[in-house]
């Protein structure tokens, strides 16, 4: 399996496999209808492309992965290999998760038709808050939480509990009350998956505008 593995990445690597090199075969195939793989195999080598050209690419598959690949294999290092993993688990999925939450934090501004303000760091830490809204000299708080299919609600609740008490400070030091906007994909696109928050969010506003 491993060499198969090798061989196949390698192949795809360098476009051994693609039309240009191998000849359009699902196409081929289809016109020569082969009962057996010997009939497919005549064929392909009579009317698509040569047994010596296939041969040929089979070598130059060999110098890619002896020549090309074992070089830069032997360029990397043990530190190469523990960067890339942090790189991997912490800075990726870190740049993922901030581009849903900007991209959800921009539909809700849109929607409330507000300014809606990235929270200092220290506000993250004691309030458990994203982002604010600020409503004369009081403020709203906002935390986005992405869920997907593998996440259940006993799980969501169970953090909102645990950060209940922070959201609480949060209101009595600022006035305003902690919204939690839950977000999730449908397709490609991020969506507010809680979109009834909208509405509680505009009556804090309102409430806020009146004081």
């Amino acid at each position: 399996m491993a060499k198969e593995w090798i061989l196949n990445s390698a192949m795809n690597r360098f476009q051994l496999n693609f039309k240009r090199n191998v000849g359009p075969t699902s196409e081929s195939i289809r016109k020569c209808t082969p009962k057996t793989v010997e009939e497919w195999r005549e064929y392909y080598f009579s009317k698509v492309k040569s047994k010596e050209h296939i041969v040929e690419l089979g070598r130059k598959l060999y110098i890619k992965i002896t020549e090309v690949i074992q070089a830069e294999v032997e360029d990397i290092t043990e530190s190469d290999c523990i960067d890339y993993m942090i790189n991997m688990v912490i800075d990726r999925t870190f740049d993922g998760y901030q581009r849903e939450i900007k991209t959800i934090y921009g539909q809700l501004s849109e929607i409330l038709d507000i300014k809606i303000e990235p929270a200092p760091d220290n506000w993250d830490r004691l309030y458990n808050v994203d982002f604010y809204i600020k409503i004369r000299e009081k403020y709203i708080g906002l935390q986005i939480k992405p869920i997907s299919e593998g996440i259940q609600l006993s799980q969501i609740f169970k953090e909102k509990e645990l950060q209940q008490k922070t959201h609480e400070k949060f209101t009595n030091n600022f006035g305003g009350k902690v919204f939690y906007i839950y977000s999730g994909k449908e397709g490609s696109k991020k969506i507010i998956k809680n979109p009834e928050i909208i509405t509680e969010i505009e009556n804090e506003i309102s409430k806020l505008k009146k004081k």
